[in-house]
Parts: C-alpha cells; sequence; structure tokens
C-alpha cells in the first residue's frame, strides 16, 4: 500500500506501476568509497524501467574546495537531467537505493527543492525486491526526453554555513548531524580530514529511522523520538547535516514523515564546515 501521505511506496505497490509511462523510477545506488559502484550495479540488474541517477554528478554540483564534498546541483542542471529521462511536472518519481533511503532521499528531497512534489520512496529499497524475488533487468532504460522543466529552488529550504553560524546562538534552533556516534564524536572520520562535529549540534544517526530489513519504522515512533531530540523547538527551526549534505536527507526525509515537516538542509554539511580552519569544532558527546 501507499504510505504516511505518498511519501513511502510498497514493493507490492511499485510492481503494479512498472509500465505506467507517468511513473519515472530511480535507481540511486552509490557507495562513497567506490563511486563507480553504483552504475555497475545498475547495469549488473535494476528495476525494469528505471534510470540511473549519479549521485556524484546528477545529484551534486561543482566543487571548488571550500563548499563540501557534495554540493548541490544548480536547479537548472538538475531540472535537465529529471527531463532528460522523462520527467515532466506530472510525473510521479520513484527513488531507490540499497541502503534504507541514504541516497535515494538525497533525490527526493532535491526534487522537491526545485519545486515538484510528487516523488517517494521505495520502502525496503533494492534489498526487498530482490529478497522477494521480483522482476529486474540489465538492459540499461532508453530515456524519452520530455520538454524541459520550469522550476524554481527553495532558498529557504537550505542553510549556508554563516546560517549555521548564526544559530549557535539561538536557542530555538538546532542542527542534527545524520552520522553515525562514533564519527559525530570526533572518535573517527573515514572521509574528512578533521573529526568532530559542528559546535551545539544533536546527533541522530539516520540508520535510527530504520527497522533491520531497511523498511522505515512506523511513523509515531520516529515522531516521538525526534520530538525528544528536539523538544520544544518547531520543525521549521531544525537543520540537518551529515559528512556532505547526503544523509542529512534521509533525517529531513524521517522528520516529514513522521509528520514533522519544515526542516532545512545545511548542503555543504561537515566537510564544507572544515574546510575553514577558523570554524569551530567539538568533540565527544553532546
Amino acid at each position: 500500500m501507499l504510505l504516511r501521505t505518498l511519501m513511502l511506496i510498497s514493493t507490492a505497490d511499485l510492481a503494479t506501476h512498472l509500465n505506467d509511462p507517468s511513473w519515472v523510477i530511480f535507481d540511486c545506488r552509490h557507495d562513497l568509497g567506490d563511486h563507480g559502484k553504483g552504475e555497475r550495479l545498475y547495469r549488473e540488474g535494476h528495476l525494469p524501467g528505471a534510470h540511473f541517477a549519479a549521485v556524484e554528478t546528477a545529484m551534486s554540483g561543482s566543487k571548488n574546495g571550500k563548499n563540501g564534498r557534495h554540493p548541490l546541483p544548480t536547479p537548472e542542471a538538475l531540472a535537465d537531467f529529471l527531463a532528460a529521462h522523462g520527467v515532466t511536472a506530472s510525473s510521479t518519481i520513484v527513488a531507490y537505493d540499497d541502503a534504507g533511503g541514504l541516497y535515494a532521499a538525497r533525490l527526493w528531497w532535491l526534487v522537491r527543492w526545485i519545486g515538484l512534489k510528487d516523488v517517494v520512496l521505495l520502502d525496503g529499497g533494492w534489498p526487498k525486491w530482490i529478497t522477494e524475488g521480483r522482476p529486474v533487468t540489465s538492459v540499461v532504460s532508453t530515456p524519452k526526453a520530455a520538454q524541459r522543466l520550469e522550476v524554481r529552488a527553495a532558498a529557504s529550504a537550505v542553510l549556508s554555513a554563516d546560517d549555521v553560524l548564526r544559530r549557535m546562538a539561538d536557542a530555538s534552533s538546532a542542527l542534527i548531524d545524520a552520522r553515525a556516534g562514533e564519527r559525530y564524536r570526533g572518535e573517527v572520520e573515514p572521509m574528512d580530514p578533521v573529526a568532530g562535529h559542528i559546535p551545539g549540534a544533536l546527533n541522530r544517526f539516520y540508520k535510527a529511522n530504520l527497522k533491520p530489513d531497511l523498511t522505515f519504522r512506523a511513523a509515531d515512533e520516529v515522531e516521538s523520538e525526534f520530538r525528544a531530540l528536539i523538544g520544544s523547538r518547531s520543525p521549521e527551526q531544525i537543520g540537518h547535516q551529515c559528512g556532505s549534505g547526503i544523509t542529512a536527507c534521509a533525517n529531513i526525509f524521517a522528520m516529514e514523515y513522521a509528520g514533522l515537516p519544515g526542516s532545512k538542509l545545511y548542503a555543504g554539511s561537515w566537510s564544507e564546515w572544515v574546510s575553514d580552519p577558523t570554524r569551530p569544532v567539538a568533540r565527544g558527546a553532546q
């Protein structure tokens, strides 16, 4: 069944839409340590009709050494990518990966950022689809290009590093770090040159939103835990970050899924933050 105001779709329901021309499916599988792995996996096998959405290109913009490992693409470049794969303003977009929505949520966020609303995640993603023995193919989808999408990015959905600095002294706002606890505490740092976290940031590892099979936990459970974390703050006063702005989108999705919409993305995240040595760094538990 479709879940939580069309944010998630079950494998059973998606199977009934595989031949629906108004639905466009994107395979978002990726590996932060092996940037070519996602496309290799896609070419080995994917959902019938699915197109590949590369995290490093389609879902990211140009890097300059100061804007993080996965800066946002321009709205125009994202719109051109979507249109080239058949997306129109009336399309239903489905995103999936093999990591509980970690990468698919980035596409979900980007699509909504430029003003398209009809986008869902496949609950359980590739692992659940495969476990159930549903059809797969290695045929690379040939997109039927659509007319260019007219889009407008929501500037209010994004926080800059300066915004984060200003908000540090504001008790009514909070920043949630989606990285694993050991990275947040600065015990390990496999991706970036500096370990630790942004001072004052709270920690919620994105996997806390998931069951062991990588499907989403009950929305009321997720809501209760986020409310305990943010206290009396409104969702609109919450920002999200991670290492580079990818897993942060998974927590934004989870908050909205839990009935707490309106939180924002610090797109540059930790990798942008530590590119300027004058920005403060904290280590240890909050």
